[in-house]
């Protein structure tokens, strides 16, 4: 899919889950599932709205450990149930556009050993360069690495 999107322009992640396609996207689409990984400790979800279908807005509110909130607003651009998300914070609601868009998301839930695990590929394509360099420095890979840690931990649980 992102193969004629530049490279410089990708942040990928990806790891194997102990669990079907079905229950990651679960953990991606109900709101106290999401609420429970979604950003790296010791942040927190302060609220989560979610309308999982294409065209649909979500708002997640982050919260800091001193208490301050980051509201982030998006529209899913395609939902494909069990096996692909693709979401943008290029607008803010229906088809407004945002001040500022930083990245479009794809979210990939593979099935692999016949359907019991997952490989999960997340994507995150920036507008330019420069985008994608900020979002790195910024830890991209930390902190996504250690959601999809928490995202692993809850799908033991769950």
């Amino acid at each position: 899919m992102t193969t004629h999107i530049p490279a410089d322009r990708v942040l990928t992640l990806t790891r194997l889950f102990d669990a079907p396609p079905a229950a990651v996207f679960r953990a991606w689409t109900d709101p106290h599932l999401m609420q429970q990984w979604f950003v790296p400790k010791p942040w927190s979800i302060a609220s989560i709205e979610l309308d999982v279908r294409a065209g649909g807005g979500n708002l997640i509110v982050m919260r800091d450990p001193e208490g301050n909130e980051y509201p982030n607003r998006g529209v899913y651009l395609e939902v494909v149930p069990d096996r692909r998300l693709v979401f943008t914070d290029a607008y803010v609601s229906a088809w407004i556009p945002s001040e500022k868009p930083f990245m479009t998301a794809i979210v990939m839930f593979d099935p692999e050993d016949e359907g019991r695990k997952t490989r999960y590929t997340a994507q995150a394509l920036h507008w330019s360069a420069a985008d994608r360099e900020a979002h790195e420095k910024m830890g991209f890979h930390e902190g996504w690495g250690q959601c999809a840690d928490q995202l692993a931990e809850l799908l033991r649980r769950v």
